[in-house]
């Protein structure tokens, strides 16, 4: 005998996450097709998404929206399971362990901006480590770190500029 089947309730903060999550692989997609300069450098439009639903909800809603933003795009760009995939993964998990952290200070101590900023560094950290640990076991790697610096903090300083924004004027 088959038992009955329970039926699935999809709610509408259900929906508005997904909504979220699809957001954040069609930023990817756009992100995907910027020309570089230097190999590995993107805007990381997709954290946009991370943020704000951190700000609109909670931190664990922002973990769930990253992971279904990572894996779909991975889906997406046929890269799944692939180097790059690994790169984006430790990137999304130092992200959200470093706003995390942010999450259990006091609240006036961070904004969109500071929290756009530590997200940033700890995505190319948790990149650069992997490249280290697993791909390029070289100095080279080290050297690399100074522009990925430079610009993880121009690219969080302007998403973060964007998602307080976006929070200033969904608030309205």
């Amino acid at each position: 005998m088959i038992p009955s089947a329970t039926k699935l309730v999809v709610t509408s903060r259900d929906r508005l996450l997904a909504s979220m999550a699809a957001t954040g692989i069609m930023l990817a997609m756009i992100e995907n097709a910027l020309p570089s300069p230097i190999p590995g450098v993107k805007p990381g439009l997709a954290n946009i998404v991370t943020l704000y639903v951190l700000y609109r909800f909670d931190w664990q809603t922002a973990a769930w929206v990253a992971i279904l933003r990572i894996l779909g795009a991975a889906l997406l760009f046929g890269s799944f399971l692939t180097p790059g995939f690994f790169l984006s993964l430790a990137g999304g998990f130092s992200c959200l362990a470093v706003l995390r952290l942010t999450c259990l200070l006091p609240r006036e101590w961070f904004g969109p901006v500071s929290q756009s900023l530590c997200a940033a560094f700890a995505h190319t950290t948790g990149q650069l480590l992997v490249a280290y640990a697993w791909l390029l076991p070289h100095r080279a790697v080290v050297m690399l770190a100074p522009g990925f610096v430079i610009t993880a903090s121009l690219f969080g300083l302007i998403n973060g500029l964007i998602v307080a924004r976006l929070l200033n004027e969904t608030s309205q």
